[in-house]
């Protein structure tokens, strides 16, 4: 009987998954000592907030009162909230309120050409419409989510007086600023 010869297998294949084993077991051991500190939730055992339970992550619903349009004081201070301080020469600012289907246009005085940032707001439990033109260019054709202000940059090559028209379909607080950047 003529003598078996035995196959020699190459063994590439088994060093290379024995190397790919030892970095993946050395990157594990690595990452297993690393520990992340928060150090902004930090609790002294000593004061009140350590007694305090742990928040539950429950999203509290937004107070339905924050939607309904004010007058006075009120909307002067919701006016200084939604339109803070800006950089630049400040313009032009104005604010009122709207009846439901009512619709409103102001005036700015005259602008000098340059650039300028044009911020709106409203308050109302639905959707505001802005409308800012020069002469017969629309620059703004936007309707706001209340809730929330939008800034809006615009150019003008020329002097200029620009009108701002507001609608809404439910009563409504507007609030908008011209200032030149």
């Amino acid at each position: 009987m003529p003598p078996v010869l035995a196959k020699w297998v190459p063994r590439q294949r088994t060093v290379a998954a024995a190397v790919v084993l030892l970095v993946a077991l050395l990157l594990g051991s690595l990452l297993a000592g690393c520990e992340y500190v928060d150090e902004d939730n930090y609790r002294d055992e000593g004061t009140a907030a350590a007694s305090a339970p742990p928040p539950t992550g429950a999203a509290l619903p937004q107070d339905p009162a924050l939607s309904q349009p004010v007058a006075g004081a009120e909307l002067d201070k919701w006016v200084k909230q939604v339109l803070p301080s800006a950089e630049g020469q400040v313009f032009h600012t104005g604010s009122g309120s709207l009846d439901a289907g009512a619709e409103r246009s102001e005036t700015t005085g005259q602008l000098p050409s340059g650039t300028y940032t044009v911020t709106l707001a409203c308050r109302s439990t639905s959707r505001v419409s802005f409308s800012v033109r020069n002469g017969e260019e629309e620059l703004i054709d936007l309707t706001l989510r209340c809730g929330t202000s939008r800034v809006n940059v615009v150019s003008l090559a020329a002097d200029t007086v620009l009108t701002v028209k507001m609608e809404a379909n439910s009563p409504a607080n507007y609030a908008y600023r011209v200032n030149r950047i």
